[in-house]
């Protein structure tokens, strides 16, 4: 079967993964506002359906291109929506107080799945200099700071509309507000372990692909930065008592700054990351 032809079945595969994630969201939003907890279980099981065709279309791709979904926006954007999902569920089973952020995470991940398909879709082959074990590395973990991040920042705009809105119905689904905190600050020291190695496996990588480990490109430096920022929002909650409203709003920062550097930087800046990271 030609490129041609897996390419169009992948499509396929993705969109109907995207038609199962509305589904979801659509039902995670019923729970929270009109019905009791018990429906949620439907939206979980979307969900995990819904990874199937989601996860069929990723693993066509790496085997006909050879290599991760790590090249283009198109299969960053779904692989990175994959990652986003498969923690929440995970965690979900764990900290089953969490089960209400799907309202807002299912609808990120598959607008991020619509974003991506309805870019270039076609195959890139990786240059063969920037094959190495560590660009693996460099990218799983990129993908699950990414996924930690999102998750602490829906915790952390839940507790904001929780300590504004005291009285709200739907709110009172959620956990009491400090344990929506410590849910929020809890994630985020994922996100910032994960960017940790993210960014120390990245520089192995440059190392052997370009010959030096640091070139200031611009997402290297918007990297460290975003990294700077996380690890302040660390130590303000550990050793001066950030708690409650102000942690919430400084990991709001935070995120903004992430998303700039995550989703936004390498689509509008031309860097050394160019010639793998195309539209």
């Amino acid at each position: 079967m030609s490129s041609l032809n897996w390419l169009k079945y992948e499509v396929i595969l993705h969109w109907i993964a995207v038609a199962l994630y509305i589904a979801a969201s659509v039902i995670f939003t019923y729970s929270l506002f009109f019905k009791n907890g018990k429906v949620i279980r439907h939206a979980f099981l979307l969900t995990i359906i819904g990874l199937v065709p989601h996860s069929a279309a990723l693993l066509v791709r790496w085997i006909e291109q050879g290599h991760g979904p790590y090249m283009t926006r198109y299969e960053v954007l779904s692989s990175d929506a994959w990652v986003l999902l498969v923690m929440f569920l995970l965690f979900s089973v764990k900290w089953k107080k969490v089960q209400h952020l799907g309202v807002i995470i299912l609808p990120v991940a598959f607008l991020m799945i619509a974003v991506g398909v309805m870019r270039n879709a076609a195959m890139q082959n990786l240059p063969p200099s920037l094959r190495s074990v560590w660009l693996i590395m460099h990218v799983t973990f990129a993908k699950l700071a990414g996924g930690a991040i999102i998750i602490s920042f829906a915790a952390a705009q839940i507790f904001l509309l929780k300590i504004k809105r005291k009285s709200n119905n739907w709110l009172a689904k959620f956990p009491p507000a400090e344990i929506i905190d410590e849910y929020s600050y809890k994630f985020a020291g994922f996100g910032f372990v994960f960017w940790t190695i993210n960014i120390a496996a990245g520089s192995i990588w440059a190392q052997e692909s370009w010959g030096r480990y640091w070139a200031w490109d611009p997402i290297e430096t918007w990297s460290l930065i975003t990294w700077l920022m996380y690890g302040i929002y660390a130590h303000l909650r550990l050793f001066w008592n950030w708690k409650g409203k102000k942690s919430a709003i400084a990991l709001t920062v935070c995120f903004l700054l992430s998303l700039f550097t995550i989703f936004i930087l390498p689509f509008v800046a031309k860097t050394l990351h160019s010639q793998y990271f195309t539209p």
